[in-house]
């Protein structure tokens, strides 16, 4: 497609119908992480609508969107508990965007270009994975875990697979159980159904319907059924000020009196390097799913969610990142330009302040259905099936990932994905890199690759097994870099071959390596 394509009137009719559905996804989020992480509920909406209005103006990701994370829940709690004060805190906020500028500016985005492509893959399906999870429990009406709590351990006590065992001993919600089906065979359908092609229902998203329907439904059951009707501790619930004055109390600033505090530069540089590990992740595994296979500019990216944090903290908001979550529902929602993540964060903004009431009525379970489809898209069998055609190399990482990530939570997973990656690396370079041809008395090793430190075993393996009186050919023509070490084994082998009658003949290309390995 060409660039021409992707003009923002072009496509504006592909992305605020995207922009609608991430809000719906992002808005029981952001007031999910906000108390998870011991904030005011509203610090969470503000990070939300920065993350979408700054971010994603700043950004050049076309389909990431950012807002609060899961991720830095135990941070942002921590941190709040630990320090003087919420104000001390949202400096720290500010600090931690400086040093994600700082990183941009140092180009230290590259790190992102390390990750394999098998543990993105896996990271994407972990979350599909959770979201199904953790979901299912909302589904039922049984909301005693928060919305956005993406962790194994839970703070209720439970963990993951604990608490789906639990809701069969506790009693559930009819109402919320009948909305919350309803909606998701309604979703599958509606992806599938060829009324989408009527051009007045093209660019009607599902989800909005599935709130529509959760409302309604809802507001009918109070009347006709209210044994079936859904309560407020299963719907949204966002703050509603009665008045200016009250709504800009709301609002939180940074306390700069803390600058000389050590605990807020520790918790600064803290947040700015987890939120660019958490971004860097996410713009990655995004550009995975773009079906126009674009590229984030990854220190632009960091640049633009230091500029987001900054903003967030002097606003009262907490830290931003990318968030996959949120980006997995544009991209299946159909969006084409990062003008769907400004106009999420705009929405938020004008919504929350415009419409609480109505917000307020919106039944956990609808929103659950519109994760739950979400998952769903992000690990379905078929992205199994082909890792599974690439071989165990792509496998292995990506299901260890996919199980690290479901058992821990996203860093630490990633961190044991990249290992076991990073393994198989060395393995396969490892066994590639010599190539060892016995013929009678005739012998030749050829470098194929170049030699580093981790070949030395092999490579006394195989002189070692030179027998006495033969001729041996070291050809060393494909390869442009030897290890010291290597060229140590294989000259002292030089050295010693004529004890056991072994003549050696070194094959490079003219110049190559002259002053290093002996003739």
């Amino acid at each position: 497609m060409t660039s021409e394509s992707f003009r923002p009137g072009t496509n504006l009719r592909y992305d605020a119908p995207a922009a609608l559905v991430v809000f719906l996804v992002a808005l029981p989020l952001c007031l999910g992480v906000a108390l998870a992480s011991g904030v005011p509920l509203f610090s969470g909406i503000i990070a939300g609508a920065v993350g979408g209005i700054v971010v994603g103006t700043i950004s050049r990701s076309p389909l990431s969107v950012s807002g609060p994370a899961a991720g830095l829940t135990v941070i942002v709690l921590t941190a709040v508990n630990s320090l003087p004060s919420f104000e001390a805190f949202l400096l720290a906020v500010v600090l931690a965007g400086v040093f994600q500028i700082f990183f941009g500016l140092l180009r230290a985005g590259v790190i992102g270009d390390f990750i394999p492509s098998a543990v993105i893959k896996g990271m994407l399906a972990a979350i599909g994975l959770i979201l199904i999870l953790k979901q299912i429990p909302h589904a039922v009406g049984y909301d005693a875990d928060y919305e956005g709590d993406f962790s194994f351990l839970q703070s209720d006590g439970e963990n993951t697979f604990s608490e789906l065992w639990r809701i069969l001993d506790q009693q559930f919600t009819p109402g919320a159980i009948l909305i919350s089906l309803v909606s998701l065979i309604f979703l599958f359908w509606w992806d599938a159904s060829p009324l989408r092609k009527k051009k007045w229902l093209q660019y009607v998203p599902g989800p909005l319907v599935v709130v529509v329907f959760g409302i309604v439904a809802n507001e009918l059951m109070k009347s006709t059924a209210p044994q079936l009707a859904i309560q407020a501790e299963h719907l949204v619930s966002i703050p509603v000020a009665t008045s200016f004055s009250e709504f800009f109390k709301l609002f939180s600033f940074p306390d700069f009196s803390h600058i000389t505090n050590s605990e807020v530069w520790v918790t600064a540089a803290t947040l700015g390097i987890v939120a660019s590990l958490e971004s860097l992740l996410s713009i990655e595994a995004v550009d995975k799913l773009d079906p126009f296979k674009r590229t984030t500019p990854a220190n632009r990216e960091l640049i633009a969610q230091g500029i987001g944090n900054i903003s967030a903290g002097l606003l009262g908001g907490m830290p931003v990142t990318s968030v996959i979550v949120r980006s997995s529902a544009n991209v299946s929602s159909g969006a084409r330009t990062r003008s769907s993540a400004i106009l999420h964060g705009v929405l938020l903004a004008v919504c929350v302040v415009a419409i609480p009431h109505v917000l307020n009525k919106i039944p956990l379970a609808a929103l659950a259905a519109i994760l739950l489809s979400v998952g769903y898209k992000l690990t379905k069998p078929e992205i199994f099936k082909k890792k599974y055609e690439k071989g165990w190399a792509h496998l292995i990482p990506f299901v260890t990932t996919i199980v690290a990530i479901l058992f821990t939570d996203l860093l630490v997973g990633i961190g044991i994905g990249l290992f076991v990656g990073g393994a198989f690396v060395i393995f396969n370079n490892y066994r590639s890199a010599i190539l060892y041809i016995a013929d009678d008395n005739h012998h030749l090793i050829r470098f194929q690759k170049d030699m580093s430190f981790m070949h030395k075993y092999e490579l006394k393996r195989i002189l070692e097994k030179i027998p006495e009186g033969t001729q041996l050919v070291i050809d060393v023509s494909r390869t442009g870099f030897i290890d010291l070490d290597n060229v140590e084994i294989i000259n002292e082998f030089i050295e010693t071959a004529h004890y056991k009658n072994i003549r050696v003949q070194v094959n490079r290309l003219e110049g190559q390596a002259k002053h290093i390995i002996k003739t």
